[in-house]
């Protein structure tokens, strides 16, 4: 049995869609993060390089 023998009996189409979900799933949870953000806390953040302390 040749190793191209084994590479196509396997199911490798569920790899991409499980990096997909995973993609999707960080991706919104970054996006809500960002819109939860108080104006207040952009603002603080946006200071930080040019703040003295």
């Amino acid at each position: 049995m040749k190793l191209s023998d084994v590479m196509s009996h396997m199911d490798l189409a569920a790899w991409p869609m499980a990096a997909l979900v995973i993609f999707l799933g960080v991706f919104v949870l970054v996006a809500s993060r960002a819109f939860r953000t108080s104006r207040a806390d952009i603002n603080r953040f946006a200071r930080i390089p040019v703040d003295e302390d």
